[in-house]
């Protein structure tokens, strides 16, 4: 057996037997890989804290022919904020979900796990509005995939005067012209544009690090949530935990 040291984030966990678990890491060289941990649901296991969900830690991986086996653990962050506070927990396991569908086995997720890591920092450690912390996470995921909108010029007709609207399916802002002409469009304000610009733009340790007008939010988490909809062909619901 290859013996494997990586660190990874528990992204869901499920019980195996009597005492074991299945769990699934994200990793930034290996990807999304199943685990399976040995007696870490015993009372005094060593595995036992570091094998919870959103347990960011480093693994020590025992690789069979095609399954891994946790041997040992060392915790390195467990949010214990969002643990603590339902609504955090709620919009924590929401955005798991886009996270496991985006990634797979044998996939290079360093800059997927950076930006995970990130915003569940800013869910647990801040008071910025959730909702707000979801739209950034949306825009620059898409981004990672791929998906970054234009934000230069006019998708439809390349100027770079009155970009007041975001088209879906064209994939970025148009002016205000091309804009009448896309029943799909969204009318977007200056700020909204500016966050979009700057979101796309930042360096990925920074891109909480600007303010936004409450009158605002719903604006960017509408295009964020169409745009991130449209792209991943699949319509993710922010759902109540009770």
């Amino acid at each position: 057996m290859k013996r494997i040291k990586v660190n990874g984030i528990v992204i869901s966990e499920n019980n195996m037997g009597d005492f074991d678990k299945m769990l699934t890491l994200l990793t930034p060289n290996l990807g999304k890989i199943g685990c399976s941990a040995k007696g870490a649901r015993r009372a005094k296991s060593l595995l036992l804290s570091s094998t919870q969900f959103l347990c960011f830690g480093e693994f020590m991986l025992f690789k069979g022919s095609d399954t891994y086996t946790i041997n040992s653990a060392q915790t390195i962050e467990m949010f214990y904020n969002i643990r603590t506070d339902l609504e955090k927990l709620t919009y924590a396991s929401y955005i798991t979900k886009i996270i496991n569908d985006v990634t797979t086995e044998n996939q290079n997720s360093f800059n997927t796990l950076k930006l995970f890591l990130n915003t569940l920092y800013m869910i647990s450690e801040t008071d910025k509005n959730l909702d707000f912390i979801i739209s950034v996470f949306k825009i620059r995921l898409l981004k990672i995939l791929g998906f970054a909108p234009n934000s230069i010029s006019c998708v439809s007709c390349q100027t770079k005067d009155n970009l007041t609207f975001f088209s879906i399916k064209d994939n970025g802002f148009k002016c205000i012209n091309c804009g009448k002409h896309d029943t799909g469009a969204i009318k977007m304000s200056e700020a909204t544009k500016s966050a979009i610009i700057y979101i796309l733009k930042a360096d990925s340790k920074k891109i909480f690090s600007f303010n936004l007008s409450e009158k605002y939010y719903k604006e960017l988490e509408l295009i964020a949530n169409l745009y991130l909809n449209e792209k991943l062909e699949k319509e993710y619901r922010l759902e109540k935990m009770f």
